[in-house]
C-alpha cells in the first residue's frame, strides 16, 4: 500500500516517521520544505502538491492544525480531492468537527473514494514510537484494509463507529484531559502552599484514586519547569471549543467546560497563544507568587516502553 502525509508538525511529522521506520512507501507533503527536505533524506517521496500526492498513492493522511488548513488542503484547485479515484481511501488524523469531516466526507465520495477519521490521543511522545492511540470511524471493510498503516503508527486502534464518529470521542477525551490539566494547577498551589515535598506529592496523587493521564505526564514537565508537553494554548481552545460547539448543537447546556474554556482563555491572553498548554497552571504560581519546581522531572517527555505491533481493541 501506498502512503501519502500531508501535515508534517509534532504530530504527524512522528507518526509519519513511524511509517518510515516500518518500510511503508511514503510520499509527504507539508507547507514547511525543510520538513520536505529531511523527510526526502529519510527516504520519502515529496510531492509537489496534495493534488499529486493524491493521484500517486492509496491512502491519503491528512494531519493539520486547523479545520480552515484541512478544508484549504482537500478543497483547493490542486487539492487532495481532485486527486482522488475509486477506491482511494482518505483518513483525517487531524482533531476536527464532526461535521466538517461528514462534509470533506461526501466530496470525497463523489470521487468513489473512501473517507474515514482517525485521530490520535495519548501525547506526542507516544506518538514518536508508534504507541499512541488510534480512534477510527467510517466504513468496516476501509477501517480492516488499513489496519497494517494502523498498528505501526498506533499500539491501541478502536473503530467507533460511522464516520464522525471518532471524531467526537477524540474531542470528548481532549476535554477531559484539559479539566484534568486545569485541576492540577489548584492541586499543585494547595500543595505548595501546604508546604507538602512535591516530589511525594507527585508519587502520592499517581498511587491514588487522583490520578490521571494528564498527572501522569504533564505534572512532570510543569515540576520540571518547562512545561514542555508538545502541545500549544491555542490548540487546547481549539478543542475546547470544539466540545462547546458540539454540547451546543446537542441543546445540552454545561457547566464545567465553559469555565475551564475561560481559564485557557486567560492563560493565553496572559502568556501567548504558541506557548505551551500547561503553563495554563502558571496563572496561579504567578498570583500567588509560588513556583511548582521539584528536582528529578525531565524537561520533555519520552516514551520508553518498547515499540509492539498495534492492535484492535
Amino acid at each position: 500500500m501506498k502512503v501519502g502525509f500531508i501535515g508534517l508538525g509534532n504530530v504527524g511529522g512522528k507518526l509519519a516517521k513511524s511509517l518510515l521506520r516500518n518500510k511503508f512507501d511514503l510520499t509527504v507533503r507539508d507547507l514547511d520544505n525543510n520538513l520536505n527536505d529531511s523527510f526526502a533524506d529519510l527516504g520519502a517521496k515529496v510531492a509537489s502538491s496534495p493534488k499529486e500526492l493524491a493521484e500517486q498513492v492509496d491512502l491519503i493522511i491528512t494531519c493539520l492544525p486547523s479545520l480552515q488548513t484541512c478544508a484549504e488542503v482537500m478543497e483547493a484547485e490542486d487539492g487532495v480531492i481532485n486527486g482522488l479515484s475509486e477506491n482511494k481511501v482518505w483518513l483525517e488524523m487531524s482533531t476536527t468537527d464532526e461535521s466538517e469531516v461528514k462534509r470533506l466526507g461526501q466530496k470525497v465520495s463523489t470521487k468513489k473514494a473512501i473517507p474515514l477519521d482517525g485521530p490520535v490521543s495519548g501525547g506526542c511522545h507516544r506518538a514518536a514510537t508508534g504507541n499512541i492511540a488510534i480512534f477510527v470511524g467510517g466504513d468496516r471493510k476501509a477501517f480492516e484494509n488499513i489496519l497494517p498503516v494502523l498498528t505501526v503508527m498506533g499500539r491501541k486502534i478502536l473503530h467507533t463507529g460511522e464516520l464522525g464518529s471518532a471524531s467526537i470521542l477524540k474531542v470528548i477525551t481532549n476535554y477531559l484531559a484539559s479539566v484534568h490539566l486545569a485541576a492540577l494547577g489548584e492541586a499543585w498551589t494547595v500543595a505548595k502552599k501546604s508546604n507538602l515535598n512535591l516530589n511525594k506529592t507527585f508519587k502520592g496523587i499517581a498511587v491514588s484514586s487522583g490520578n490521571s493521564f494528564v498527572h501522569e505526564t504533564e505534572s512532570q514537565v510543569i515540576l520540571n519547569g518547562s512545561y514542555n508537553i508538545n502541545f500549544t494554548m491555542d490548540l487546547v481552545q481549539k478543542d475546547m471549543n470544539l466540545f462547546n460547539q458540539l454540547s451546543k448543537k446537542l441543546n445540552t447546556p454545561l457547566e464545567i467546560s465553559p469555565l475551564v474554556l475561560d481559564i485557557f482563555k486567560d492563560a493565553q491572553k496572559k502568556y501567548g497563544s504558541r506557548v505551551w498548554s500547561s503553563m495554563v497552571v502558571k496563572r496561579l504560581e504567578d498570583k500567588f507568587g509560588i513556583d511548582f519546581r521539584a528536582a528529578g522531572f525531565p524537561d520533555e517527555l519520552t516514551d520508553n516502553e518498547k515499540e509492539i505491533k498495534g492492535y484492535e481493541i
